[in-house]
């Protein structure tokens, strides 16, 4: 087993106040929630359209739909999926379904039925929640009736978005046969509190799927200790900076809480800290900035994608932004680009960092105290080690500035996928998790991510890294987004191809423009040796930029000859 030996080379680049070492508390997620409703009873906690909850109105329709949930038969032995968007239902059905001891699995409104069918298999869950607003209009009703008919599921909870949005007395869905009324859950008697089980730090609260790049997704196995300890991970890094203010922050999520993102470095923490969490369906960037300035918003976490529509939003100069006091970017590695002008814009720095699913996403931080280290993922956060290792042996610890595979771990860290054993061999080494992600420890403890191990091109010999070539790329003035992949080539064996939009009013450039423009930015290995321009670029649900589809796209037409 690796001994960890102190201090860390990152120790020396905390802010002041911030200690590696500071103690964490252990506990459960019904020990956060009771905790946070209990201290912060008349604070508004959640905010969504026209209806604004304090801290102990959410804990008592959480404590209602526990016990409409009960009488569907949710508990220790079975599941609860989620197929929700961003909608009031999803924490209180959440809170209320881990009252009873019960695992959660995260569906995306995005996935295709054949992937839904996979993950209610996979997890054993059998009882499914949704909603019908939007695109949601309908998809229970569908999947009742489909999966049903094939005993795949029991029910279907379908909360009304009129409940949040007209009151409780507004229309609800007639029962049916698989069917029932999420309004109608919370009708039921309450619960004693010896109806409740017990729950551990070791009671697994999530099925959290990650990794189908290559084929059917997983389920990364989140305790109620894992997420309770991102939640202390991060009030240790946050609270000494006076960046989230107890009982005083108002948070913008647009984030979509199907992701574990927006579900624990947002959701979970802002509650934990009394935050108000003031809860958006979709991410429009005028809509955002106008809730900014109507709203007063004091923090606001997105993606990269987000930060660069923010950024290139028409007359975004004159707009007032001066509430917020602390920006955060995560999912993905932010453009330097974005980065610097979202900081001109606002005075602030925007918070990057990094994290996985498997680490509740807990893993890295900016500083934001001295000079903003652009293009750096940051140091370790407290409680939490990491380095960089072999590809060709995870348990050789590589030297400082050499790249390697990141691996981590910490309290946050999950144990295991669920069924998935070669998985789990392959993930793990000496108590580590391997991140698939390759990088840097500079001599300071600041991490730099180089790419995706999957998405490493080897070009003539050489190795191209992607994202180095994204980020020359983001700096021409026309490019809106950038993807680049790797393609067969006759000579080099794989080749860079740039997939680029353009900002509004740009024009389209050639590639001998664009390798002119790179001359100076990258090395002659590294040149892309085509480009395409395309009107938008593949996104995952929650905003990232997607490679896979044009990954696939490519093998089909290399396939054809």
């Amino acid at each position: 087993m690796y001994m960890l030996r102190r201090p860390f080379a990152w120790e020396a680049s905390y802010p002041p106040g911030v200690e590696w070492g500071a103690p964490l508390r252990k506990g459960t997620l019904n020990d956060l929630f009771t905790d946070c409703c209990a201290r912060f009873a008349d604070r508004p906690a959640l905010s969504y359209g026209p209806v604004t909850a304090s801290y102990s109105e959410l804990a008592s329709l959480v404590a209602s739909a526990a016990a409409g949930l009960r009488k569907l038969g949710v508990g220790p032995d079975k599941p609860l999926a989620l197929f929700l968007p961003n909608t009031a239902w999803h924490p209180v059905l959440f809170f209320a379904a881990l009252k009873l001891g019960a695992r959660l699995v995260h569906i995306s409104p995005l996935d295709a039925e054949r992937e839904v069918v996979h993950k209610l298999k996979d997890t054993g869950a059998r009882i499914l929640a949704t909603t019908d607003v939007g695109a949601m209009a309908g998809a229970g009703q569908k999947l009742a009736a489909g999966l049903g008919a094939a005993g795949l599921i029991d029910s279907v909870i379908i909360g009304e978005d009129a409940f949040w949005r007209s009151g409780p007395h507004a229309a609800r869905t007639p029962a049916g046969e698989r069917i029932v009324s999420g309004a109608s859950l919370l009708d039921a008697p309450l619960l004693p509190a010896d109806a409740f089980p017990k729950v551990t730090p070791d009671t697994v609260a999530l099925m959290q799927f990650t990794g189908g790049t290559t084929g059917l997704s997983k389920a990364a196995l989140l305790t109620h200790g894992n997420l309770f300890a991102a939640t202390e991970i991060y009030r240790a890094w946050n609270e000494p900076q006076g960046k989230i203010k107890p009982g005083k922050a108002k948070v913008l999520l647009v984030l979509p809480l199907f992701h574990i993102y927006a579900l624990s470095a947002v959701l979970l923490s802002a509650l934990q800290a009394g935050s108000e969490v003031v809860l958006h369906p979709r991410f429009d960037p005028d809509t955002v900035v106008t809730d900014i300035e109507q709203r007063k918003i004091t923090f606001f976490p997105g993606v990269p994608t987000m930060w660069i529509a923010i950024a290139n939003t028409p007359g975004i100069e004159n707009r007032d932004l001066s509430s917020l006091d602390t920006l955060a970017s995560g999912g993905a590695p932010c453009p330097v680009e974005v980065e610097q002008k979202i900081g001109k814009l606002t005075g602030l720095p925007l918070a990057g960092g990094w994290g996985m699913t498997e680490t509740s996403p807990a893993g890295t931080s900016l500083p934001t105290h001295g000079e903003m280290r652009f293009g750096s993922i940051g140091v370790p956060l407290p409680g939490i080690y990491m380095d960089i290792v072999a590809l060709d042996d995870p348990t050789r610890v590589l030297g400082v500035n050499e790249i390697g595979e990141i691996r981590i771990k910490g309290p946050n860290v999950i144990a295991s996928y669920h069924n998935r054993a070669e998985e789990n061999a392959k993930a793990f080494a000496d108590g580590f998790l391997l991140t698939g992600d390759m990088g840097t420890m500079g001599p300071d403890g600041y991490f730099t991510i180089v790419d995706r191990k999957k998405d490493m091109i080897i070009s003539g010999g050489f190795n191209v890294y992607p994202r180095h070539i994204e980020e020359a790329v983001y700096e021409h003035p026309a490019v809106g987004e950038v993807i680049v992949i790797g393609v067969p080539d006759s000579y080099r064996g794989e080749a860079a191809k740039v997939f680029v939009t353009l900002k509004p009013g740009a024009k389209e450039f050639t590639l001998e423009d664009l390798r002119a423009f790179l001359a100076d930015k990258v090395a002659k290995y590294e040149q892309p040796a085509h480009l395409e321009f395309r009107a938008v670029l593949p996104k995952t649900a929650v905003g990232k930029l997607s490679k896979k589809e044009l990954v696939a796209e490519e093998r089909a037409k290399a396939a054809k000859g």
